[in-house]
């Protein structure tokens, strides 16, 4: 499909794997250039190799998205690389699976540096030159979990939520300036970052206690089945393309019914 997105720049935090990855090579597909960003500096231009090997114009770089200073070093190496950047996508995210009172401030911060303040210092460095060319387009990934809660999930769905408050309100601001800010909010998605917290649970609890509990999720989804990362990227991708310039400030939740608010 023609997306009219070809030579466009797109930035995606997370993006050596999972939604960040799977959401490049749709873009790839649709002739962006990219710059993917990982903690992980050797995954992320890996990464950038697979999609450079199939025509595409990709770098890798690697960047705490955490630190301001991190991500401004990052941007500059980005925009000297592959130029300014269009399109911003947060994938990025940390996952734990605690109690609240199981947590203590050492989690919370880890979560909310990541995936609340992880975003907020990329808008802070993205969004400026998108102001000067008045042309922009931001998805940052949330969780159901932030809409309707989730046990064992309690501060990275706080966190999560603090994003939705977050691109709501830039969204506001930033219109005018020819701007969209967009939340796309997943189900459970078969992404590495589940499936390594997958693995933990399986070896806790034993055969037999995991198997039901996969079948107690899987009940959960009218679908009957959890998402791949391609059900999430195919939305992103259409959110950051020209047919999507009169939707901001939403909440697109892409679950398999697992949620209908």
């Amino acid at each position: 499909m023609n997306l009219d997105l070809s030579g466009k720049t797109a930035l995606i935090t997370g993006g050596a794997r999972g939604i960040g990855f799977a959401t490049a090579e749709m873009l790839a597909a649709e002739g962006v250039n990219l710059v993917l960003v990982d903690i992980n500096g050797e995954s992320a231009a890996a990464a950038a190799r697979t999609l450079a090997e199939r025509g595409c114009k990709a770098v890798g770089l690697q960047a705490d998205i955490s630190d301001p200073a991190s991500v401004a070093a990052m941007l500059a190496s980005a925009e000297e690389a592959v130029g300014p950047v269009d399109m911003l996508v947060n994938s990025a995210a940390v996952l734990d699976d605690k109690a609240f009172l199981e947590s203590g401030y050492a989690d919370w911060d880890r979560m909310l540096k990541v995936c609340l303040y992880g975003p907020m210092i990329l808008l802070k460095a993205v969004l400026p030159g998108m102001v000067s060319r008045r042309f922009g387009r931001v998805v940052c990934l949330a969780s159901d979990s932030a809409r309707v809660g989730q046990a064992r999930l309690s501060y990275y769905a706080a966190a999560k939520a603090g994003v939705i408050a977050l691109v709501k309100s830039v969204a506001q601001e930033e219109g005018k300036n020819g701007i969209t800010l967009n939340v796309v909010s997943p189900g459970a998605t078969n992404t590495p970052l589940r499936q390594e917290r997958e693995a933990s649970l399986r070896a806790q609890m034993g055969e037999e206690k995991y198997a039901k509990r996969v079948n107690t999720v899987l009940k959960m989804y009218p679908t009957g089945r959890i998402g791949e990362p391609q059900d999430i990227a195919a939305t992103i991708t259409f959110l950051l393309s020209p047919r999507a310039s009169w939707i901001t400030g939403q909440v697109v939740s892409v679950n398999g019914g697992f949620v209908m608010p």
